[in-house]
């Protein structure tokens, strides 16, 4: 017994040298697979030996043992390497194929970004064919809508999306995949907003950009100005690191599977409240507010009462989001333009006023303004319902999800991650 403890705690020492060195990227490719000794253990009188970080301690202990490969939510993990997107939390800032997003909303067309995502990985992309090539798509995506089915009926925009874009067939050429689906996704949530109010869905417009087209067919406004806006809005919310969609669609790509399945999931994941459905709620609260005059009084006796304020805290930024500042530029634009933004004063007031009382209740846990919050101000003020608000999401989230699959497929393997078994054991023989 001696022995084997001695053993094996030199065997935890040298592990603990390689997965220093594995993190560091001093060892990796077959080395690495060859001298991870993660998983090798023995199991003696009741006790477990392993390789790991503490070579000897109960089974009953096991479950109240940190780990140094166990993170709940996957947080601070890496589980790629990335050409798409950098996410910077403490400095706030979120970099697009090489370029700030600053740089990027109100500069560059929905298509020149779909573009510089794309072509990484798929070099069929061509920025001067790529309007024509989304627009034509646009077309086939709208004959498709009679074979719906009821897909289009249902009463969640997300719900349509999905089952909406489960009936493509996709394919064999990944980017008439890619092409076919971002196409799809636009003229199916606009086809369920037409639903939505009572109206036939609009057929598309080959000849104008993706972003004008989409405003078109789900408002039936064509209005230049606006188009800007939200074509924006798509640019900014086209990828942000390896957030909860995005990895749903990289695991199924993983696994071999098609584009049409990944990104089915992909809405899945961004249907849930904890990722892409709260910009319909700020609304709500700027509804309830109603005066700059009453933030404080509103947002006090929220804060007292234990409840989320919407719009405002973020997974990885611990300042202000930037795409919270892109947003509240591109209202501005509107504004300068001559387009009414009744909320935009009242949403500045209840942003100064969150930020002030939530820096008081969580001195140690910075609580600033998310992409939400100006999704909110910006969608409404371009005349759609908050009900389209996600589903707007996903027509922009797309360009990233399509470029991780095509990511993960030339350069990933299958995600296969492990668990930690804290249940009952059988009993000793």
């Amino acid at each position: 017994m001696l022995f084997t403890e001695v053993f094996l705690n030199l065997v935890a020492r040298q592990d603990f040298a390689f997965r220093w060195l594995r993190d560091r990227s001093l060892v990796h490719g077959r080395a690495a697979h060859l001298m991870d000794f993660n998983r090798r253990e023995l199991r003696t009188n009741n006790y477990r030996f392993c390789s790991g970080h503490q070579a000897r301690y109960t089974l009953a202990q096991e479950a109240h043992m940190p780990d140094l490969a166990h993170r709940a939510g996957l947080e601070g993990v890496i589980v790629a390497d990335t050409r798409l997107s950098e996410v910077d939390g403490e400095r706030g800032r979120l970099v697009i194929a090489g370029s700030d997003v600053e740089k990027l909303a109100g500069n560059v067309s929905f298509e020149e970004l779909a573009h510089r995502l794309w072509s990484l990985y798929l070099p069929e992309s061509s920025p001067d064919r790529l309007q024509k090539n989304l627009g034509e798509a646009r077309v086939r995506a709208f004959a498709l809508i009679p074979g719906l089915g009821n897909a289009l009926e249902a009463r969640d925009g997300m719900d349509a999306l999905r089952a909406a874009v489960a009936h493509l067939q996709a394919p064999d050429s990944a980017w008439e995949s890619t092409v076919l689906v971002n196409a799809a996704t636009a003229v199916f949530t606009a086809a369920w907003a037409a639903k939505l109010q009572g109206r036939q869905p609009t057929p598309p417009d080959s000849s104008l950009g993706h972003a004008a087209d989409l405003l078109r067919m789900a408002t039936g406004d064509a209005s230049p100005v606006k188009a800007k806006g939200l074509e924006a809005y798509l640019v900014v919310v086209s990828d942000h690191g390896m957030n909860a969609s995005t990895f749903a669609a990289r695991v199924i790509a993983s696994t071999g599977s098609d584009l049409v399945s990944a990104v089915v999931g992909a809405i899945g994941a961004l249907k849930g409240p904890l990722h892409g459905g709260a910009p319909g709620p700020v609304l709500e609260m700027l509804d309830n507010i109603g005066q700059p005059d009453r933030a404080i009084q509103w947002l006090e006796a929220e804060i007292n009462a234990g409840r989320r304020i919407m719009g405002m805290g973020h997974r990885i930024y611990r300042v202000r989001d930037p795409r919270a500042a892109v947003l509240e530029q591109a209202v501005m634009r509107l504004e300068r333009s001559g387009i009414e933004t009744p909320r935009l004063k009242l949403a500045r007031a209840v942003e100064e006023a969150a930020e002030g009382l939530l820096r008081k209740r969580h001195p140690d846990r910075p609580l600033n303004a998310n992409v939400e919050f100006y999704t909110a101000v910006l969608l409404d003020a371009l005349g759609f319902p908050r009900t389209l608000f996600s589903p707007l999401f996903a027509c922009g989230r797309v360009v990233g999800w399509s470029a991780h699959v095509a990511e993960q497929r030339a350069t990933g393997r299958l995600i296969r991650p492990e668990s930690r078994y804290i249940g009952p054991r059988p009993a000793p023989a």
